[in-house]
């Protein structure tokens, strides 16, 4: 009996990875599982903070919510939930050792997954990771994992499939801050979770939205999460004309709406980079250490802005020298590369 015969009509379910751009980018990888298994149930185990963003696509048949994983406790917890729903098989596009116990405590017979992190004992079927020195896309990673189960994989395309409902809230929300849709929105996204090196200079921002205003006649929009509000503050303060912001203001999926009407997104390597890339909004991207073939947007329309520097690419949160891969990267220049998109 083939692999396919035995889950066809199974219950699945599948780790999606925890930060938000990571989870956009899973989701192809997902897709080509569904399409392998036609008539299996394919339901996803994620975080609280990106669970939202697997509630709209037909082939996730539903969504289980994770929380407290950082400890054994919550991890007994939530394996005792996941227990309850009979998944047959678990694919784990999370490389942690915590995410395969959570599955084998579980009790889900099958487990796929990378054999890493010292897991390798808790999976049932594991794969190995391609050679180190290989430069591909972080979406191409989760794929792998699917090919090197020897499914099959499809064309991968970012989509976020959002409601009439969602674009109308997202639309009536702009309108109660008296919004001016009959000009182009363009959204600024200033922030990083993963620390400060990833991050343009705030006051680079300011200047980059003052010439949108000036030359292109827009509204600005700031966005982010809450622990981004003082960085928000620091360009609207600095601003002639004050941009609007809704940093800390907005859930996920009413984000996306929000994004799905702009007419540019400008922003650092970010999780949001890539929730307005898979609605295939325009995005200007600047880059600093990190490197965007790796994580940069994955489909048009887009533009990327990086500098070389000696020290690139690095894993640093917070840049030990002058921070020379983002200061070299000039409002003027950033300006040039979005406006275009305006154009169209």
């Amino acid at each position: 009996m083939t692999l396919g015969n035995k889950i066809e009509n199974m219950k699945i379910i599948v780790r999606a990875p925890n930060w938000i751009g990571d989870a956009v980018l899973s989701v192809p990888s997902i897709e080509s599982l569904s399409k392998n298994f036609p008539r299996a149930q394919i339901w996803v185990a994620a975080t609280e903070w990106v669970k939202d963003l697997f509630t709209s696509y037909d082939f996730i048949k539903g969504v289980v919510s994770l929380s407290d994983l950082n400890t054994l406790k919550g991890i007994r917890n939530s394996a005792q939930n996941l227990k309850k729903s009979r998944f047959e098989t678990g694919v784990l596009l999370t490389n942690s050792f915590s995410s395969a116990f959570l599955f084998y405590l579980a009790k889900i017979p099958e487990r796929w997954g990378y054999v890493r992190d010292g897991r390798g004992l808790l999976l049932t079927r594991g794969v190995s990771p391609k050679g180190q020195g290989k430069l591909s896309h972080q979406l191409n990673y989760y794929l792998e994992l699917i090919s090197g189960l020897s499914l099959k994989t499809y064309p991968p395309e970012i989509s976020l499939p959002l409601t009439q409902d969602e674009m109308s809230q997202a639309k009536e929300r702009l309108l109660s801050l008296n919004v001016d849709l009959g000009k182009p929105l363009v959204l600024l996204n200033p922030g990083a979770s993963y620390g400060p090196a990833k991050r343009w200079p705030a006051s680079r921002f300011a200047e980059l939205a003052s010439l949108y205003q000036q030359r292109k006649n827009v509204e600005i929009l700031i966005i982010g999460s809450s622990d981004e509000s003082e960085l928000a503050e620091s360009i609207v303060s600095s601003m002639p004309k004050k941009p609007l912001s809704l940093v800390g203001k907005t859930s996920l999926r009413l984000l996306a709406g929000l994004i799905s009407h702009a007419a540019l997104f400008i922003t650092n390597d970010s999780g949001p980079m890539h929730l307005a890339n898979a609605l295939k909004i325009p995005v200007t991207a600047i880059f600093g250490p990190t490197d965007p073939r790796l994580t940069g947007p994955f489909q048009e329309p887009a533009v990327v802005l990086k500098k070389d520097v000696p020290c690139w690419p690095c894993s640093y949160r917070e840049c030990p020298f002058d921070h020379g891969c983002m200061r070299k990267i000039g409002p003027e220049e950033v300006f040039e590369a979005g406006q275009k998109f305006l154009s169209l």
